[in-house]
């Protein structure tokens, strides 16, 4: 029987022990004597349960890098029906699908025939630089109801417009209206479309052929899947232009990022007279010969349909659930319609962005339109899961399979998400229309895993992978991304009347507020900096032997100067002040979520106070000696690529060469004193005084010498005097942030000059000066290259201005319409 317990009491008033006695009912037992081998066991039960609760511990370690916040049943979001269908495909020319895991997807592809191709069928689908269109983009489009979009290829020009109506329980109808017209002169141009439907591993098409004026051909696609419920798509009988023919064809595909692959796996030719030369005519058609691969999860449909320019075709797409449809939204009605909503559309652009106002004429507005329009139109969703690895595995693993819709920032190459550029994306969104902006952000934090990271590349689903080379697929949760979200939820709460916040209003912001809150933490613990009150970012290669400064990917800025020797304690200046920004907009939610708790939001308020104070700031990042704000770390600037030979290690072989970095120094912990754009972060930002001796020493450096930062065209990335100044990195990859102007940066800007134009401070008059110059120059220069190209561009040239890098740029290079109007 067991012992007697008696209670004792505790010194600590209401507190006890508990206390085995030794007044037992049976006779004492013999005194237990330890001897050697108790003592091996006891040795070898401890490391057994040590190492049964290392391995429990390091299976929970290794799960929670793809465990969810919370249950992610509704992603945060409700939809709006009215905008379930869209141009949610931007990485193609022209196509629509649903807000749904397993969306039904349209598309166009186009081909000009007659043409003897030497090579691969120049068959246009996917948005690719290599097509070398010269302009494609949108020049209309409100992100949800309507769209215009112009293609210009050498010989032709190819117009998409689609318009939705409300109906029904399913999205509603649509319809595109396709026209081509020639911009040759000469010998006629005979233009193939290719039309298709396809599912995307659920649901079920089926093809209707009638017999037209041109023999059989294709007039309906019905259909069925879970969210649309029944369907039809029509194509015309009749078409204005000179008609050619028609084929169809069905088959099998392995997914949606093979559908062109499967096009011209069905693709044949044959020979035709054209001018009395044989020429070839392409035509879609079943081939005995080519099977379908295994594993198809996809039915597609193509329509094609040749004819002589100019044309016009109609494609109508009707939800059964729609039942009181009065009339078929084709021809005039279309018309109609269309000319209704543009004339909305180009209303509410000029009560957002008064561009009359501030002087500009009509080719400047349309400017802005288009690029208004270009970061409406590539808005994305995406389904499925990112691969992802934390410390605790050997190999990737699946992050949850999640809706995503987001801003991409090129359709040709960034077709996916990017966290990064997704908070300077929402800014020009929220002021466009805020429930969108928000449904965005929702979306982006539904990806919060329950450590509290976002893995800051979004690529979900076979269409957004099949876009992005292998080394950048797998994300690391040790490696975080600016937390510019922060950017667009301040810009959304300066829009709140906080007087009078509307109920709507308080349930998106009690909504985000604890995955922000898991975030915001996440961010203090895994990337704070050795030193108290400091921050670094994670993610550099410390033993990399090729590249002349180690990429900071994770910083946004790529290829941006930092210490040459990444190591522990090195100290980011730009990060700190991203995180002095996140405080104070953690501070201003906290006000609304919780206003019975005032702690909540104080504890951020004193960290943004701790953050932006200036005096630290300085001691742990103002270099005295070259007059600026700096990164600090393992540093020597004595560092440089040089051809080496090596012997092969394959016998028999001759040397080998490659690029390789040497030190003419031993670098030593000291300010990395490059002079760029994170030297301006406490400016940027508006941490700085306006009193502040450094802010007065930013706006003198900032146009007192051509050599710094200071351009016709922009502030440039970094000082043209920098030792790494337009340098390459490795012998392959060429200077990305080392000297050309990106306007997310110069956006920071303009905007820290505005603020800094209007507060009290013996430096407004100078701010006002450079806000004005700085303003115009980038104005001037994105207007006169979209005029030159036809593109906004993902950066500009500091010499010469020219658009460079990938494009069509929709992301932030569209923050000109914002910079125009004058809204930061």
């Amino acid at each position: 029987m067991a012992g007697v317990r008696k209670r004792i009491p505790n010194s600590r008033p209401g507190g006890s022990h508990l206390l085995l006695t030794n007044r037992t009912v049976n006779p004492p037992k013999k005194r237990f004597k330890l001897e050697a081998r108790h003592l091996v066991f006891l040795v070898v039960g401890l490391g057994v349960g040590f190492g049964v609760m290392s391995v429990i511990n390091s299976i929970w370690m290794s799960s929670r890098v793809y465990t969810p916040f919370e249950r992610q049943e509704d992603d945060l979001v409700k939809y709006d029906m009215s905008k379930f269908w869209g141009t949610y495909r931007p990485q193609v020319y022209m196509g629509m699908k649903t807000k749904s895991p397993q969306s039904l997807v349209t598309g166009l592809m186009w081909l000009q025939q007659y043409e003897n191709y030497r090579t691969d069928l120049p068959l246009r689908h996917t948005c690719e630089q290599g097509d070398k269109l010269l302009r494609y983009g949108w020049l209309a489009h409100d992100g949800g109801r309507f769209g215009i979009q112009d293609i210009v290829e050498r010989d032709f020009v190819l117009r998409t417009e689609f318009v939705k109506r409300d109906g029904g329980d399913n999205g509603g109808d649509w319809t595109w209206r396709i026209t081509g017209r020639s911009q040759n002169d000469g010998n006629p141009i005979a233009l193939s479309l290719f039309f298709y439907a396809a599912t995307d591993g659920q649901g079920s098409i089926a093809s209707v052929i009638s017999e037209g004026k041109n023999g059989k051909q294709l007039t309906e696609i019905q259909g069925e899947t879970m969210e649309l419920g029944k369907f039809v798509i029509k194509f015309p009988s009749e078409l204005s232009g000179k008609q050619g023919l028609y084929h169809t064809v069905t088959a099998k595909s392995e997914g949606l990022h093979k559908i062109k692959d499967t096009a011209l796996r069905k693709m044949q030719a044959t020979k035709a007279k054209r001018k009395n030369q044989d020429k070839l005519f392409y035509f879609l058609g079943d081939t005995p010969n080519r099977s379908d691969p295994p594993n198809t999860k996809s039915d597609v449909i193509f329509y094609q349909v040749t004819f002589e320019l100019p044309f016009e075709i109609e494609i109508v797409f009707e939800s059964t659930s729609f039942q009181n449809r009065r009339d078929t939204l084709a021809g005039p009605k279309f018309t109609s319609l269309l000319a209704s909503i543009k004339d909305k559309f180009d209303k509410k652009f000029e009560k957002k962005f008064p561009l009359k106002d501030k002087g500009y004429g009509p080719e400047e507005i349309q400017f802005a339109k288009a690029a208004l329009s270009n970061m409406l139109g590539g808005i994305g969703h995406f389904y499925g899961h990112s691969l992802v690895q934390s410390e605790y595995q050997n190999n990737p693993v699946k992050y949850w399979d999640s809706h995503l819709l987001t801003a991409v920032p090129s359709r040709s190459f960034f077709p996916r998400g990017f966290l990064w550029d997704e908070g300077f994306h929402q800014l020009l969104v929220s002021k466009w229309d805020r429930s969108l902006s928000e449904e965005i952000i929702q979306s982006w934090l539904g990806m919060v895993n329950i450590e509290g990271w976002i893995p800051r590349e979004q690529i979900l689903g076979d269409e957004a992978r099949s876009k992005v080379p292998s080394e950048f697929v797998v994300q690391h949760n040790t490696n975080a991304n600016p937390p510019t979200l922060f950017l667009a939820i301040e810009s959304i709460i300066e829009a709140f009347n906080v007087d009078t916040i509307t109920k709507k209003d308080r349930e998106f912001l009690k909504k985000i507020y604890p995955r922000l809150k898991a975030w915001y933490n996440w961010f203090n613990t895994t990337q704070a900096g050795k030193q108290p009150f400091t921050y670094r970012w994670r993610g550099r290669t410390a033993d990399s032997d090729t590249e002349l400064n180690p990429k900071t990917l994770t910083s946004g800025l790529d290829d941006y100067p930092r210490a040459s020797h990444p190591s522990d304690d090195e100290r980011h200046v730009d990060l700190r002040c991203w995180m002095a920004f996140a405080s104070d907009t953690m501070a201003k939610i906290a006000v609304v979520v919780h206003p019975e708790i005032p702690a909540e939001a104080e504890k951020y308020a004193a960290t943004h106070r701790l953050l932006t104070d200036n005096e630290l700031l300085k001691e742990l990042h103002w270099s005295s000696d070259m007059g600026l704000f700096s990164d600090y770390g393992n540093h020597t600037d004595r560092v440089f690529l040089v051809r080496r030979t090596f012997q092969n290690p394959q016998p028999g072989q001759p040397p080998t060469t490659r690029t390789v970095r040497v030190e003419k120094q031993t670098p030593k912990l000291q300010f990395v004193n490059s002079y760029g754009y994170v030297s301006l972060f406490p400016f940027l930002l508006q941490i700085l005084e306006p009193d502040s001796d450094q802010l007065n020493q930013i706006l003198q450096d900032m146009r007192g010498d051509d050599n710094l930062l200071w351009t016709h065209y922009g502030l440039r990335s970094l000082s043209k005097r920098d030792s790494m100044y337009m340098k390459r990195n490795t012998e392959h990859d060429p200077p990305y942030w080392r000297g050309q102007i990106w306007i997310n940066i110069n956006f920071l800007a303009v905007r820290a000059l505005k603020h800094y134009s209007t507060v009290d401070g013996p430096f407004a008059g100078q701010a006002q000066e450079l806000y004005k110059a700085l303003r115009k120059n980038l104005v001037q220069n994105l207007f006169e290259q979209y005029s030159k190209t036809g593109y906004l561009w993902e950066n500009y040239n500091d010499i010469n201005g020219k658009g460079q890098g990938s494009h069509p740029f929709t992301g932030w290079s569209a923050l000109v319409v914002l910079i125009m109007s004058e809204q930061y």
